[in-house]
């Protein structure tokens, strides 16, 4: 069964949201020992705002369950990653990340569709 346009918009308000106390928390919150993991937090903290915009639009794409799933899917596997790599500071969580990158190409790519 078919999303509604109406679900996939609170998707997005709820990714949009959760981007935004995301941002906080790393700008005013985060300190980690090594910088390098706050580059990666926010690496991951644009990619979240981006992408939050996409499941937005998927209602009005051809194609709005596959736009919504596969950029979900890239907000948990690469976003969810990148959170949870620069949090632990343990480059270890990073692995899912190259297939969440794959599925916000695929989302992206769908448009055309």
């Amino acid at each position: 069964m078919a999303m509604s346009s109406k679900a996939w918009l609170r998707v997005a308000g709820i990714s949009g949201a959760s981007a935004v106390i995301l941002g906080t928390y790393g700008a005013h919150a985060f300190r980690p020992k090594d910088n390098h993991y706050l580059s990666t937090f926010e690496t991951a903290n644009k990619y979240h705002f981006v992408h939050s915009l996409l499941i937005g639009l998927a209602p009005s794409t051809r194609k709005p369950l596959l736009v919504g799933s596969l950029t979900s899917a890239g907000l948990i596997l690469f976003c969810g990653s990148l959170y949870t790599t620069a949090l632990t500071e343990d480059n270890r969580n990073s692995k899912l990340a190259p297939t969440g990158g794959i599925a916000f190409i695929a989302a992206w790519l769908a448009l055309l569709i």
